[in-house]
C-alpha cells in the first residue's frame, strides 16, 4: 500500500499544474462537450506512457535528442496556433458561446484531435510520465513497479475525470461573454508560455545535435 500511495502522490505532484492539457480539459468540461472522451484520451495516454516508463520500455524515447527536438518544435508551433485562436476568440468575444450545446461527429473529431495533439506533441508529457515516473518506478522490484504504476494511474484517472466533470458545475458562471473572454485569454497565455519554453528547449537541443 505504501508503494501504491507513493505512485499516487508522485503523479499528483506532476499532474496538478495548469498546462495545455488541463486547460483544454477544463474548457471542455465547462462547455459539457465530449468530456468523457477528452478525459479518457488524457488518461489512456497516461496509461500507455507511464507503463512504458515504469517497465523501462520508454528509454529510447527519453534518450533520443533528435526525437525530442522534433517533438518540441512541432509542439511549440501547434501551441502557438492554438493560443492565437484563443486570443482571437477573447478579442471577438465569440468563443464557444455560439456552440449552443450542440455536438456532431465533426466537433467530436476535432476535440479528439486537439486532445491528442496537446498531449502527444508536448515533450513535458514524456518527461513527466516516461522519465520522472518511469525513473522512480524503475528502481523498484517488478511487484513494486506494478503497485507504483497502479497508484500513479489511479491518480491520473481521478484527476482527469474529476476535473472534466466537476468543471461542468461552473457552467452557470460562463453565461456571460466577459467570463469566456477571461478564460480564453488565460488559455492563450498558458499556451504561449508553454510554446516559449518548448522553443527554448528545442534551441538547447539543437545546439547539441547540429
Amino acid at each position: 500500500m505504501d508503494i501504491f500511495l507513493h505512485g499516487f502522490v508522485v503523479c499528483f505532484g506532476l499532474i496538478v499544474s495548469i498546462g495545455a492539457q488541463n486547460a483544454f480539459l477544463l474548457k471542455q468540461g465547462i462547455l459539457k462537450q465530449h468530456v468523457f472522451w477528452v478525459a479518457f484520451i488524457c488518461f489512456f495516454c497516461d496509461v500507455v506512457l507511464m507503463t512504458l516508463g515504469v517497465l523501462g520500455l520508454g528509454s529510447l524515447i527519453s534518450q533520443s535528442p533528435l526525437f525530442s527536438f522534433g517533438l518540441a518544435l512541432f509542439g511549440a508551433i501547434f501551441l502557438l496556433s492554438y493560443g492565437s485562436r484563443s486570443f482571437i476568440s477573447a478579442y471577438r468575444g465569440t468563443s464557444q458561446l455560439l456552440a449552443g450545446g450542440q455536438t456532431s461527429k465533426a466537433s467530436l473529431k476535432k476535440a479528439v484531435m486537439v486532445t491528442l495533439a496537446i498531449t502527444l506533441l508536448n515533450p513535458h508529457v514524456y518527461i513527466d510520465t516516461v522519465v520522472i515516473v518511469g525513473g522512480i518506478g524503475g528502481t523498484l522490484t517488478f511487484e513494486e513497479k506494478i503497485a507504483f504504476l497502479l497508484g500513479a494511474l489511479a491518480c491520473s484517472f481521478l484527476w482527469f475525470f474529476g476535473v472534466g466533470f466537476a468543471a461542468g458545475k461552473l457552467a452557470g458562471y460562463f453565461q456571460k461573454r466577459r467570463t469566456w473572454q477571461i478564460l480564453d485569454t488565460l488559455t492563450g497565455l498558458i499556451m504561449y508560455g508553454i510554446a516559449a519554453s518548448l522553443f527554448l528547449y528545442a534551441i538547447k537541443l539543437g545546439g547539441t545535435i547540429f
